[in-house]
């Protein structure tokens, strides 16, 4: 049975269903209270070459910390660029949560979109506030600094927050697995920041999403119901579903949890969306270089998602990420910004290999 988004069922039945299908990031735990508790239809091009030409293919992307220091502000934006072009990267995603961390990555927008490479930002917020509109107002004030900054074609708004509102280690397939308060902190932060982006530009997409099977949460946004059984609040629409998935969490078409093993990739593609698996990546003790290359462009991710694309409407996937920096040995170069892994090279061959 398919869950739409625009025609939910009772509670009940929504509750009966998540029970029966089982949906961390940034370089986080798998373990939903430890996340909980850190922050951090596409057209298909014909070749690598054209990629990164600019005609609008956004399929192979990976993400950057141009806000963060590290590798990022001792590479130059040209380095970074021609990188990006190498491996056939289209989209490159990066973190803002402040006036000046939104100037930074507009800094360096323009130059990306000149080369063909589709910057967006995603904009990071916490849940410590005393009520649901103080989170919308700083939402609302976050999101209209980064739209002000500059116009993109895509806003993500917050990362990875439904993870802060789950009761403890559960999957967050069900309504009831969720803090009612911070369900509605979280709810008025992704509300202010969607209406802050809007306020300033009212063409821009909006992108939400998740990881691990925190799929409840974005059932309760979108019909306006919340954890403690009520039903009538504001309800959030977006543009794109987005999603992080690691080595750790195994298969997403099989993802196993308390509550059994289940398609994630189906769910996301009911919600009606189209599908980004914007955070993809492997944890740096998977094993050398060389087994992270091959388990990155393998069955379980790259070669899966590459295949899977048209069956969930996936439009994007970006490798976490570019440089080895604080979050972890993720990158795809070394954190000298300078020294390609054995990652590099197979997202290359891959990319040059499966044109989409």
């Amino acid at each position: 049975m398919k869950i739409r988004f625009l025609s939910f069922p009772p509670k009940s039945i929504v509750a009966a269903i998540a029970a029966s299908m089982v949906l961390v990031a940034c370089g986080g735990s798998d373990n939903p209270a430890d996340t909980a508790a850190t922050d951090k239809s596409a057209a298909a091009p014909k070749s690598t070459a054209k990629a990164a030409s600019g005609n609008g293919s956004i399929f192979y992307g990976v993400n950057g910390h141009n806000s963060n220091g590290g590798a990022y502000d001792t590479t130059s934006v040209q380095t970074q660029i021609t990188q990006l072009q190498e491996l056939g990267a289209t989209i490159y995603r990066n973190d803002v949560y402040s006036q000046t961390s939104a100037n930074m990555v507009a800094g360096i927008a323009k130059s990306m979109e000149e080369a063909g490479i589709t910057m967006y930002p995603v904009m990071l917020m916490n849940l410590n506030y005393n009520s649901e509109d103080e989170a919308y107002d700083a939402g609302f004030k976050l999101g209209q600094q980064t739209a002000n900054s500059y116009h993109y074609k895509y806003y993500e708004v917050g990362n990875e927050l439904e993870a802060k509102a789950l009761i403890g280690n559960v999957d967050g397939t069900v309504w009831y697995q969720y803090n009612n308060w911070s369900y509605m902190l979280a709810r008025g932060a992704i509300r202010g920041l969607i209406a802050g982006v809007k306020s300033v530009d009212g063409s821009a997409k909006i992108v939400l999403g998740g990881t691990w099977l925190h799929t409840a949460f974005f059932q309760m946004l979108a019909d306006g119901s919340q954890p403690d059984g009520t039903w009538g609040h504001p309800a959030v629409s977006w543009d794109v579903t987005s999603w992080h998935w690691y080595s750790s969490q195994g298969d997403m078409t099989h993802a196993c949890g308390g509550t059994g093993c289940h398609d994630v990739l189906q769910f996301l593609h009911d919600m009606g969306k189209p599908v980004w698996i914007n955070e993809f990546g492997v944890r740096p003790d998977f094993g050398s270089y060389g087994q992270i290359a091959t388990y990155m462009t393998g069955s379980l991710m790259m070669t899966q998602f590459a295949s899977l694309a048209s069956k969930y409407n996936i439009q994007s996937i970006q490798a976490f990420q570019l440089y080895d920096d604080s979050e972890g040995a993720y990158g795809l170069l070394e954190g000298d910004g300078l020294t390609k892994k054995a990652a590099y090279w197979a997202y290359k061959d891959f990319v040059q290999s499966h044109p989409m």
